[in-house]
């Protein structure tokens, strides 16, 4: 059964049969790189196929055999760098999608090499995985590796997307995230309010997204006082959030809390309980 069969079946969801498939096709390529070595480039594609059938069929174990396997044979034989490179990024995200953050960075690491090495460079690949790599040093606590790939992931991107895209919007909001987790809220603010702006230019007046940006420039400026300001935010988040509640609830109530809190923090007890009455009754509503 031919490889590219394997691929339609996983694009189709037939996943069991897709598993089959793609363990025919590897049985039979590495039956026949056994007598021509210049079939591993086949061998190759054939286990990133089937690690990406275990992948979507939650088997972990197995993808991460799969891909382990591919780069293994990378290492030995002629494989084309982009291949490996993009190989190695999945499998990165698989671990880091597993919890396992720490095997995932080395190899996010090599993967930006290998991108950035690329004739011609792959900057714009490697921005991205850049901004993955500084979630994973964040929660290490490795703020400064965490900072130097956010900051080089804007780089890139204002070159390759211009500035006001949604993709440099949201590393100003994971940068702000950083310095507001590092005890930096003035920068903070400072990030939240270039991907805030970003976002008002791009998207509509009531996009969750633009909720998001608003809830956390409003903590950002309830750390540094601003109490006034950060109600006014708050607010303009719930809004939002209010209208999409059946796909927003959870970040609704996470918003709303946050809300009450600093409503009680700065004596507001009235609205305090006004606004709990409210989320109770929308998010009894669903």
């Amino acid at each position: 059964m031919p490889e590219n069969h394997a691929i339609s079946l996983l694009a189709e969801g037939k996943l069991d049969e897709a598993l089959d498939a793609a363990k025919t096709d590897l049985n039979a390529w590495r039956q026949k790189v056994e007598d021509d070595e210049s079939l591993w480039p086949q061998t190759f594609a054939t286990l990133q196929v089937l690690g990406d059938v275990q992948r979507e069929m939650s088997d972990v174990g197995g993808a991460e055999a799969s891909y382990n396997e591919a780069l293994d044979i990378a290492g030995k034989h002629p494989i084309s760098q982009i291949l490996t490179a993009r190989m190695r990024t999945q499998l990165a995200t698989l671990l880091d999608f597993s919890q396992r953050e720490a095997l995932a960075a080395p190899l996010y690491e090599q993967a930006i090499t290998d991108y950035e090495s690329l004739t011609p460079p792959d900057d714009l690949s490697a921005a991205q995985i850049r901004n993955n790599l500084a979630m994973i040093y964040k929660g290490l606590g490795k703020y400064a590796l965490a900072e130097q790939h956010y900051l080089r992931s804007l780089e890139v991107l204002e070159i390759n997307m211009g500035r006001d895209s949604e993709e440099m919007a949201s590393v100003y909001n994971n940068l702000g995230s950083l310095y507001y987790t590092a005890g930096f809220p003035d920068q903070a603010k400072e990030m939240f309010a270039e991907g805030l702006s970003i976002r008002l230019k791009i998207l509509d007046l009531d996009h969750p997204d633009l909720a998001q940006s608003l809830c956390n420039i409003a903590t950002a400026k309830h750390e540094l006082g601003e109490n006034t300001d950060a109600l006014l935010d708050f607010e303009q988040s719930l809004r939002i959030l209010e209208l999409h509640i059946k796909d927003e609830a959870n970040s609704y109530e996470a918003v709303g809390r946050d809300y009450i809190s600093l409503l009680e923090n700065l004596g507001d007890e009235r609205k305090a309980t006004a606004f709990k009455k409210r989320m109770e009754k929308v998010l009894a509503s669903l």
